[in-house]
């Protein structure tokens, strides 16, 4: 087995040189880097990370806790911080929670058992005082896609009010005055977002009616899955005889299921019904007509998340004064329609 002494003795500089290379950390310059890295790569030399924790007295680990990683979006998290931990030579372990308080905590104590300090945790039900806790024992845990101000420096958030602004905004350019809501009532994300398109069609000057939204809470016993609600949604929709001419989704995954939920009573999309979604998924540009919706840069904010964590760890970075605010953007595509005023 290549060992880290001899990587040095053909590089011809010291262990440590060597540690800084592999680590991407400490002062090297750039033909030095270069050269030790071109040794290690001929040499296929592989760092114990079990040994470099024994001497470090901590694991070379990335905890990553998110409520179901099957999920694109959830794996999207998954995906970024991987991608940041292996650029430091770190390793990833992912746990789910099914968005239940006690698994993530179970989650977490399970990381910190093999001596993980970085964790990456997306946690919407959570609460406040649990977090803040746990953000005094662990120095490198990180909040994705949720805003504690007390723990503002831990947490890379999305601006999902301007996100349900951008949307609103988009719609009523291509002629939409009348538009519904399908939302799920979980967390503060959807309430953001209907906010955001509240507030733009608000300074129009055109409300939205409380029968053109609709939120999960209220059918929580009635159906199972998202397909099954987005069926309900629509059926309800019409049942209150609601006057639409586009509705705003939640997510990618609501909006394609409510594309379908229009088909199954023959509503084509664009051209009766236009349909928005959030995030932009792999199945925004998959489904058919193409789905016009809000990018959600989440690949990016994990692997800041993940740096930031690691920054907070390994340089023991003071980011008291620092915030982490990410910002949407529209992605247009096909599944909405221009109405001529």
């Amino acid at each position: 087995m290549v060992t880290i002494k001899d990587v040095a003795r053909v590089a011809d500089v010291s262990p440590s040189t060597v540690s800084r290379v592999v680590r991407g950390e400490g002062k090297v310059g750039k033909k030095c880097r270069a050269k030790v890295q071109k040794v290690i790569d001929e040499m296929g030399y592989r760092p114990n990370t079990n040994a470099r924790a024994l001497v470090s007295r901590r694991s070379e680990l990335v905890g990553i806790v998110t409520p179901a990683l099957h999920k694109p979006f959830f794996g999207s998290i998954a995906f970024g911080a991987e991608t940041a931990a292996r650029q430091k030579s770190f390793q990833v372990m992912m746990r789910n929670s099914h968005n239940d308080p006690e698994h993530e905590i179970d989650a977490i104590n399970s990381f910190r058992e093999h001596g993980c300090e970085n964790i990456i945790l997306h946690s919407k039900s959570g609460s406040v005082d649990d977090l803040k806790d746990l953000a005094e024992k662990i120095p490198g845990l990180v909040f994705i896609n949720r805003f504690i101000p007390e723990l503002a420096s831990r947490c890379v958030w999305l601006d999902n009010v301007s996100g349900g602004r951008m949307t609103a905004d988009y719609l009523y350019s291509q002629g939409h005055r009348d538009i519904a809501l399908v939302s799920l009532n979980l967390n503060n994300d959807q309430e953001e977002r209907i906010r955001g398109v509240r507030q733009f069609f608000q300074s129009k000057g055109i409300p939205i009616p409380e029968e053109n939204i609709v939120e999960h809470s209220p059918v929580k016993d009635v159906v199972s899955n998202i397909e099954e609600y987005c069926v309900y949604a629509v059926k309800e929709l019409y049942k209150r005889n609601a006057n639409f001419t586009a509705i705003v989704a939640y997510n990618d995954e609501m909006a394609v299921c409510l594309m379908n939920a229009l088909f199954d009573i023959g509503k084509r999309v664009p051209e009766d019904v236009s349909v928005m979604g959030f995030d932009d998924l792999d199945i925004a540009h998959k489904c058919r007509p193409a789905l016009t919706t809000i990018r959600y840069p989440i690949i990016e904010m994990s692997e800041y998340a993940t740096k930031l964590s690691l920054q907070m760890t390994l340089e023991k970075e003071d980011i008291v004064q620092r915030t982490h605010l990410f910002m949407p953007s529209l992605v247009v595509r096909k599944s909405v329609k221009k109405i001529d005023l």
